[in-house]
């Protein structure tokens, strides 16, 4: 039976993304001993992880991998890529979660890639509730769509996509998605400020109802948001005001959708 893991797994970039993936595969059950961590200026966190679970952190000559992984950060790619092409195998399979790096990107900077899957995972990654969607391309053979499938699986929730345009929008909703709520959150806070509540009550009622709405979702997933709204919402009542406004002509649904383009389109800009 073939390993869920590959044998040799080299991440190139440890930053929040990088790290919360690389716990979550150990966590997972990836063997300390397959995974090298290519990163200049590891945090603590990172140090640490290498030293007490045996991970190899920035060898001096690592072969090409099974698996390549890049968590770099878009704009650094220029300059990373001529230290890491050798590691790009015919073999290896070159797994991306840089925004905006097409797949020709990444091979016109790797000229040895052949198979490759680009990402895009979000932060709650850190604590395994992330939520990630991939392209892959021709090359990339059915053990290699396991493996993505399982390191991506044990950060959270994963999805393939059939056509790699859909990762932009991917990119505008779930990658930056987290930030919108917390946006929200801080919103919500400020609100309650106007209001005439203390600030420190405010943030506390705002983070609680929002942790609490998005638990009550995980906990009945069968359950549209729509119906979970008209749950709150009395006819008349007060909650009815607040969403009126919300989702008037230029409320909610208009300021997102036009935040969600502007995403989509940056990470258009940043391909090339």
């Amino acid at each position: 039976m073939m390993n869920e893991w590959p044998e040799r797994l080299v991440l190139v970039g440890a930053g929040k993304m990088g790290a919360a993936m690389a716990a979550g595969w150990l966590a997972g059950g990836l063997a300390a001993s397959s995974l090298t961590i290519l990163e200049p200026n590891p945090s603590d966190e990172i140090a640490g992880l290498a030293a007490s679970r045996g991970v190899a952190l920035n060898p001096a000559a690592p072969t090409p991998p099974d698996v390549l992984a890049l968590a770099v950060k878009p704009q650094s790619l220029d300059a990373v890529a001529p230290q890491i092409a050798p590691l790009a195998g015919e073999r290896t399979l070159v797994l991306s979660i840089l925004a905006g790096k097409t797949i020709a990107n990444l091979r016109a900077r790797l000229p040895g890639a052949r198979a490759v899957v680009r990402a895009m995972p979000n932060t709650p990654a850190a604590i395994g509730r992330g939520v990630t969607a991939a392209f892959a391309s021709a090359a990339v053979t059915h053990e290699q769509r396991l493996w993505t499938e399982w390191l991506l699986g044990a950060v959270g929730a994963f999805h393939w996509l059939d056509d790699e345009a859909a990762i932009e929008a991917v990119t505008a909703i779930s990658g930056g998605g987290p930030a919108y709520v917390f946006a929200l959150t801080e919103a919500l806070a400020a609100a309650a400020v106007s209001l005439g509540l203390p600030a420190d009550l405010a943030m506390s009622l705002a983070r609680g109802t929002v942790e609490g709405a998005g638990e009550l979702m995980r906990r009945e997933p069968g359950t549209p948001p729509s119906v979970l709204r008209g749950n709150v919402t009395s006819p008349g009542g007060t909650t009815a005001a607040a969403l009126a406004v919300l989702q008037g002509n230029d409320g909610l649904d208009a300021l997102m959708a036009r935040a969600a383009a502007a995403a989509r389109a940056r990470a258009g800009e940043m391909a090339g």
